[in-house]
């Protein structure tokens, strides 16, 4: 797939087939696809109060590639190497690079991580990351972050509230609690139970 800078923002259409060209399983392609739909639809209830402000075209581009380089992480049996999962974003950046997206575009995969990933974060966690920030800075980013927060490819996979994430983020430090928490007064809170009903995932 060759993309044209002048058009650099791809279609629905040119990022399913770019699913389904990287997707090593079907079981892998549905896992990773469907939750980037979900992590649209979220995005899309509450790109109301910010719509004027943002990139509408890149913000659902930057969902549904946010996760494309997980695919990159599934060995020859189909095994997902839960290890090195979050190494997940930078390769799909290199993926998405490699094709000829710009930066605006291949970011969304390496800037989405929990509520953005400091260097010291990569430090002091000792992640196996290239040390660097890995934070959302453009509102599209933030909104594509903070969309994905509400949503989990666990098994079976589960749609996150509010409360479940913000209690979650906590083990990482109250920094981060304090940011998830200005980035709830800033975008909203989403309704998930009609998306939980829809593809009939739980809501925790």
């Amino acid at each position: 797939m060759t993309i044209d800078q002048t058009t650099a923002v791809p279609t629905d259409e040119q990022i399913r087939a770019l699913h389904e060209r990287y997707a090593p399983t079907e079981e892998a392609f549905l896992l990773v696809y469907t939750h980037c739909q979900i992590v649209c639809a979220v995005a899309e209830q509450l790109l109301d109060r910010h719509r004027s402000a943002l990139d509408v075209a890149l913000v659902r581009a930057g969902c549904l590639l946010h996760d494309i380089g997980v695919y990159r992480l599934y060995d020859a049996t189909g095994r997902l190497d839960q290890e090195n999962y979050i190494r997940h974003g930078m390769l799909g950046q290199a993926l998405l690079r490699d094709l000829g997206f710009p930066d605006l575009v291949s970011r969304f995969c390496s800037h989405h991580t929990g509520v953005g990933l400091t260097r010291e974060d990569v430090l002091r966690q000792r992640l196996p990351l290239p040390v660097d920030d890995y934070t959302a800075d453009t509102v599209e980013e933030q909104l594509v972050m903070y969309a994905d927060k509400f949503h989990s490819k666990t098994t079976p996979p589960t749609f996150v509230t509010t409360a479940s994430y913000a209690a979650g983020v906590r083990r990482f430090g109250e920094e981060k609690v304090a940011r998830f928490a200005a980035l709830v007064e800033k975008f909203g809170e989403p309704d998930l139970l009609p998306l939980s009903r829809r593809y009939r995932q739980p809501l925790i």
